[in-house]
């Protein structure tokens, strides 16, 4: 038979820590509904210590806070302290240090999930960047061509591609190195010449744009000095 007075406390309990039904209590601290129903019947004594430790544990109780409220008087709150301390002296702190355990295990778990989803994206992104590589460099030249040239049909196409792209890239968190016929100083780490060679610093012209991703350098811009421009 339900004892209300136990049932009535552990019900405050529960809704302290917002736990909102006896199943959930049941889930939340792994034992049995079986359990919980002897606890509200009053039969704290019947109930092993590693269950009355996990019960207090998810009431967020000491186990001799959780003992002396569902004991029925002094008498059996001193009888069952006394032979929690003798017969399981460690179970308490055994107990805790298994969760600790599985608390980090958990969080080096998901840890490396988190790093392996970020590897995967990685490698996804650079393949899909090694397939585009084409489109990157010449779509860039080929699209200021025929905007120099409104006459040519592929002005047409040129906005619904470039603004394709230009998001992809942007998602990604890929930039361009410069624009196409931009006057730049030359740059060794970050331009190729086309032909013949040129002083860092020396202004040169970009033919086609590289591309950079964070500190990583994908393509270096593809340059030309002025004075083979103008020749």
């Amino acid at each position: 038979m339900l004892n209300d007075t136990f049932t009535k406390k552990l019900q405050n309990l529960m809704q302290l820590v917002g736990i909102p039904s006896f199943k959930s209590l049941s889930l939340a601290a792994n034992v049995s509904e079986r359990q919980i129903l002897s606890l509200r019947r009053g039969k704290l004594k019947q109930m092993r210590v590693e269950v009355l430790l996990k019960l207090a544990n998810s009431l967020q109780l000491s186990l001799s806070e959780f003992i002396a409220t569902f004991s029925d008087g002094s008498s059996e709150y001193q009888v069952l302290s006394s032979t929690v301390n003798t017969q399981h002296p460690n179970t308490e702190k055994k107990l805790l240090q298994e969760i600790a355990d599985l608390k980090r295990e958990y969080e080096r778990i998901v840890l490396t999930l988190e790093q392996q989803r970020e590897l995967l994206q990685q490698e996804f992104q650079q393949s899909s960047l090694q397939i585009l590589e084409s489109l990157l460099l010449f779509w860039p030249t080929a699209a200021q061509k025929a905007k120099e040239n409104p006459q040519l049909e592929a002005i047409k196409i040129v906005p619904l591609v470039q603004n394709s792209l230009e998001k992809l890239l942007q998602a990604w968190g890929v930039e361009a190195i410069a624009s196409v016929g931009a006057e730049i100083p030359y740059n060794p780490q970050l331009h190729q010449l086309l032909e013949g060679t040129a002083q860092p610093g020396e202004i040169v012209k970009v033919s086609y744009i590289g591309y950079s991703q964070g500190e990583k350098l994908l393509y270096r811009a593809k340059v030309n000095r002025l004075t083979n421009v103008q020749a």
